[in-house]
């Protein structure tokens, strides 16, 4: 590989990978992207395209409602094959100890400016028939979306390369605020470098606060109208939560072409890609309990995928201390689909000292995690 100079060097071309290369040359940064495999073939391939508000935290909320608002104003411009859809996501509250936990969102979104309703077991049922009776109800939020992440990720790229940034194929082996050192002894020049990188992410800058997270999915056969919402439980809060055990949780997405994806599980320490039978089983079996008859369908395909997660569940935007010139975009967890774009936007408002849309401080790499040890 020929040495040359960038602005920017990013590794890793995933969904957030590619939004911070397209930001950056957007800026008029001469970008090198760097990826040793697929575009996007990576966490971005193992996540369901769910682009939603999450409220774990106001840092959570700033940066998903930021990012879902920035997917909005991108879609006219996607091609076809990313298949953007305003699903909207319904919030399934299987008792009356949920419910509450439905009006609660409710109130806290629309304090906020997001667009809820709040749906009874009628309402819940007439939405999405397939639904087993005697679920008490839900929350619909009607703004939020579906797509095919891997082909936005590629999108994203092509825009970055429609302004000159550099697709570099290699394996990076040592980051520096100096450039990029391939596998292949070549050396890559930037002015900053981003590690971008996921899971990977440790490799490169060890030390960090990211750990893997290994989840699965599922995808049926052509049901055109079996489910017309991503469709998740209210439980997947309580799973999402879980930094030590496996869990399992019903989420169901329509897929444009009539298929369904179900999700949803989570393994910490476990780095085999094989499918784990008995995890399938258990994310298989949640799911049939709110959808009784989702085991007669036939599924085409089972794949498993690593996420980075952090332990407050935050993305690590900006400087590595100690590091001038390196800088992080990782640990999004489920997420990174949803805030790749404001990822993006947060990183390059610190590469040119311009003034954020949101603040960027919670996401930080220097800031305090240790509370969410306890």
């Amino acid at each position: 590989m020929n040495r040359a100079a960038y602005d920017v060097a990013i590794v890793g071309a995933g969904i957030v990978g590619a939004a911070c290369a397209l930001e950056c040359a957007r800026a008029g940064m001469k970008v090198a992207l760097i990826e040793n495999a697929v575009i996007g073939g990576g966490a971005t391939a193992a996540g369901m395209g769910h682009v939603v508000v999450m409220d774990d935290s106001e840092a959570q909320f700033a940066l998903t409602h930021y990012s879902r608002q920035l997917w909005q104003e991108l879609s006219p411009e996607l091609s076809a094959d990313v298949e953007y859809v305003r699903t909207g996501t319904i919030w399934v509250a299987a008792d009356e100890e949920e419910m509450a936990e439905v009006r609660r969102k409710h109130d806290y979104y629309g304090a906020r400016g997001v667009r809820t309703e709040i749906m009874g077991a009628a309402a819940l049922r007439s939405a999405e028939p397939k639904l087993r009776h005697g679920l008490a109800g839900g929350l619909l939020v009607p703004d939020d979306v579906v797509l095919y992440a891997p082909c936005a990720a590629r999108w994203l790229l092509q825009q970055a390369q429609s302004r000159k940034a550099q697709l570099c194929v290699g394996q990076a082996a040592e980051l520096s605020g100096q450039g990029v050192t391939m596998s292949d002894g070549s050396f890559i020049a930037a002015g900053m470098v981003v590690n971008a990188a996921g899971h990977w992410s440790t490799t490169l800058t060890p030390g960090i606060e990211v750990r893997m997270r290994k989840g699965h999915l599922v995808i049926t056969d052509r049901y055109p109208g079996w489910v017309h919402h991503q469709l998740v439980e209210l439980g997947y809060l309580k799973s999402a939560h879980s930094m030590t055990t496996e869990s399992v949780a019903f989420n169901v997405q329509p897929r444009i072409t009539g298929q369904l994806l179900i999700g949803s599980s989570r393994q910490f320490g476990v780095e085999d890609k094989t499918v784990d039978t008995h995890m399938l089983r258990a994310m298989v079996a949640r799911a049939s309990e709110y959808m009784p008859e989702l085991g007669n369908l036939s599924v085409i395909r089972t794949w498993t995928g690593f996420r980075a997660a952090t332990p407050d569940k935050l993305p690590l935007i900006g400087p590595v201390e100690d590091h001038k010139g390196l800088y992080l975009a990782t640990g999004h967890e489920g997420l990174g689909i949803t805030t790749s774009l404001g990822t993006a936007k947060l990183l390059v408002a610190q590469l040119t000292g311009e003034q954020p849309a949101i603040p960027f401080a919670p996401y930080l790499p220097s800031r305090n995690m240790e509370t969410a040890h306890a």
